[in-house]
């Protein structure tokens, strides 16, 4: 089975990546801090976007059946998906009816959420990512590893590489200039000959019916206006009552994600044009069950900033790939095995639980905490495997019994000290990437009860 730790190992061979991916995303981290601490009403911005999903996850039913209303009245056609599974049959069926074998497709984590594209390609269609950092990864038939920054985890020697093998650049050439005007020529000619556009959405406002596309390239934008046939698809909770919130949503996302003003276009999708379709795909793929359970509800108030992968210590330190699911990083631990316990069991212990994903959400998700739940519940139900089950037994007996926990203080503290090679071997995980400390003389209590200053008359 694949987990966490072993796909961690393997992104750790290579050091100097992995010191140049922790730099990277922390200087997208610093930027996002710059933009909050330069608004006034940041941490108001944050609880009233937290307010409006709390509300609109609270009367969810509601906003969808009002969306749907308003879509259908705007010519809009909609579906809706109560898996992933369904999803693609549903994208699949479109194209068919129209007779269609070429599509072009933005960015939109609930297709790859729904692997989207495998089923496709093996239908036949040829598919197309237009977000040039999902094209990059296409190219290279590998999976994002960021959901803003898909193709963060290679540099451009690794891109002109990529480009050099499938687009018949210059070899050696690493210029993004030069890289970027190549895929601005190769998929400008799959944007002219696309039959049909897939879009994610960002949000989908029940008061309209309309959607908002946030995209840095405007790629949605030019496969939408070419093609004659939008599809675009969205989990359940991309819902907001109203227009007028968007005004809170869009400054605390751009800036939360990469530190910018703005996203460069947020595009509002209201009708078709005259002669073309638009399709709304709503899907639900367990969401409905995460909305039931009370310790992760608020999961799904996310509007995948990324702001939680780019502050987390051990995703920038295990890279995005190590998560084996479409959303990596804090969030996607906690998602990820509300869809499948057995199989995403690793991913909440992926986690300090350090906090820091917490504190910079835009809509205050209480991450930390749910991957701590998580891991109580994962437990609970015999997810865990052996080894980790037995050995929280017997730190729970250790920990919960005083006389046994200075005994294997002072036992542990004698063996550091006179045969370290027990710890400091390969078998021991933390000895892997750290020093073992220099074992201290005495325990902390030992120290305080001969140095601590009695009480005048004790």
């Amino acid at each position: 089975m694949i987990t966490h730790a072993k796909e961690a190992e393997k992104f750790n061979k290579d050091e100097a990546r992995v010191d140049w991916h922790d730099d990277t995303l922390w200087f997208v981290r610093q930027k996002r801090d710059r933009m909050a601490h330069n608004i006034p009403e940041w941490e108001q911005l944050r609880e009233k976007a937290s307010q409006i999903k709390n509300h609109t996850l609270s009367n969810l039913d509601q906003y969808l059946v009002q969306f749907e209303k308003q879509a259908l009245a705007n010519g809009v056609h909609v579906h809706w998906a109560a898996n992933a599974a369904e999803h693609n049959q549903i994208v699949f069926q479109i194209i068919q009816k129209h007779g269609f074998q070429k599509i072009v497709k933005s960015k939109s984590m609930l297709t790859e959420e729904c692997h989207l594209n495998e089923f496709l390609i093996g239908q036949g269609i040829e598919v197309i990512d237009t977000d040039l950092g999902e094209r990059i990864v296409q190219l290279r038939h590998e999976p994002p590893s960021h959901i803003v920054l898909p193709a963060i985890h290679l540099k451009k020697e690794d891109v002109g590489e990529t480009f050099h093998q499938h687009l018949g650049t210059e070899k050696g050439a690493k210029d993004p200039q030069y890289l970027t005007e190549a895929a601005r020529q190769h998929l400008r000619e799959k944007f002219i000959a696309a039959d049909l556009a897939l879009t994610g959405v960002n949000f989908a406002v029940a008061e309209t019916g309309g959607i908002v596309v946030c995209t840095n390239e405007g790629n949605a934008d030019m496969g939408a206006h070419l093609a004659n046939v939008h599809i675009a698809c969205m989990g359940i909770e991309k819902i907001i009552p109203r227009q007028a919130d968007l005004s809170v949503f869009l400054r605390l996302l751009a800036r939360s994600a990469t530190g910018q003003p703005i996203t460069t276009y947020s595009s509002h999708f209201l009708r078709p044009a005259p002669g073309k379709e638009m399709h709304i795909v709503l899907v639900d793929n367990g969401r409905t069950e995460q909305l039931a359970r009370a310790d992760f509800r608020n999961s799904l108030k996310c509007i995948r900033c990324a702001a939680c992968f780019n502050t987390c210590p051990v995703y920038r330190r295990s890279g995005g790939h190590s998560y084996h699911t479409a959303v990596a990083g804090p969030i996607g631990s906690i998602l990820a095995p509300n869809i499948d316990m057995r199989k995403y069991a690793d991913l909440p212990f992926a986690s300090t639980l350090c906090g820091s994903c917490s504190n910079v959400c835009p809509v205050k998700i209480d991450i930390h905490d749910q991957l701590w739940k998580w891991r109580q519940i994962l437990a609970q139900e015999g997810h865990t495997g052996t080894a980790k089950a037995t050995g929280m037994k017997l730190m729970s007996a250790v920990l919960s019994n005083p006389d046994i926990y200075r005994f294997v203080g002072s036992t542990g503290r004698w063996f550091l000290r006179h045969v370290p090679s027990l710890a400091s071997n390969s078998l021991n995980p933390w000895f892997k990437q750290r020093e073992m400390p220099e074992p201290p003389k005495e325990s902390f209590r030992d120290w305080y009860l001969k140095n601590r200053k009695k009480p005048k008359g004790e």
